[in-house]
């Protein structure tokens, strides 16, 4: 394999910013971009993790410790077949659906529950906006169970945003997402995408391995739980502090609608 090429790309000016917009919009229609949710769209200021806490509690009672879980772009089926045994129980389809339950219903409650950390990101909403606008195919890929997914993004305001997704409940293994995202994406939409034309955006090294998996371009977001450099350190296609910045996102969009981009291409790093 050839040596990766890194580039550092200069944050774009505004009158830049609304150049790249100008062509974009005449070159998006054939890309589709697949979004992360927590640390990408969102921070959930730790209401998933509590709804688990308490969804366990609820369900084994408080006198088990639960187990330390690192829930940056894990699944939810990856979670639960650790958490369930921790709790003495036995990995099935019964006891894994009552502990979807339980936390979908703890989820709900931290939601409403006041916390000044929760929100939508820096530059999420301007971006989707412009996507949409410019005709682009927007899905999720996320590790939440579905019900998780579209309560969390009601929550927020961004569940219109999206008509269909890949999910934490269809897999263990976040890297089996993708080609179920891509099914998904020809079922709903009527429209196959080459692996050139995707996009996945995510906050973690478990999006940016998802998205190689599918041949995809991959964005990567430090808002969540990882710097920067940690993220450009996985190589993705491009790494930017958040999605503020539209102008070399777009940029990267467009050039994945014409076939210019592979995610064996030119690494570069927003800064």
């Amino acid at each position: 394999m050839s040596r990766v090429r890194k580039r550092v790309i200069q944050m774009r000016t505004k009158t830049t910013q609304d150049r790249v917009r100008g062509y974009v919009f005449e070159e998006m229609q054939v890309c589709l971009l697949l979004f992360d949710i927590d640390g990408t769209l969102i921070d959930a200021g730790d209401a998933g993790v509590g709804a688990i806490r308490r969804a366990t509690a609820d369900l084994y009672g408080d006198q088990i410790p639960v187990p330390e879980l690192d829930v940056r772009g894990a699944t939810d089926a990856a979670l639960a077949r650790k958490l369930l045994p921790a709790m003495g129980a036995e990995v099935n389809p019964g006891s894994v659906e009552r502990l979807y339950a339980a936390y979908l219903r703890r989820l709900r409650e931290r939601l409403e529950e006041v916390n000044p950390e929760a929100g939508i990101l820096p530059g999420v909403c301007d971006l989707l906006d412009t996507l949409k606008e410019a005709g682009a195919t927007l899905g999720l890929l996320t590790g939440n169970v579905e019900a998780g997914a579209w309560i969390k993004l009601e929550r927020f305001g961004l569940a219109d945003y999206f008509s269909f997704g890949a999910f934490g409940d269809e897999h263990p293994d976040r890297d089996k997402l993708g080609p179920e995202a891509l099914a998904e994406a020809e079922r709903v939409h009527q429209a196959r995408f080459h692996p050139g034309q995707v996009v996945v955006v995510g906050d973690t090294p478990r999006d940016i391995s998802c998205g190689r998996v599918i041949g995809a371009s991959t964005i990567a977001v430090a808002t969540g739980g990882y710097a920067l450099q940690e993220l450009s350190d996985c190589n993705p296609t491009l790494a930017v502090r958040s999605l503020e910045e539209q102008g070399v996102i777009l940029d990267l969009v467009s050039r994945c609608s014409l076939g210019k981009v592979s995610d064996s291409g030119t690494r570069e790093q927003a800064i």
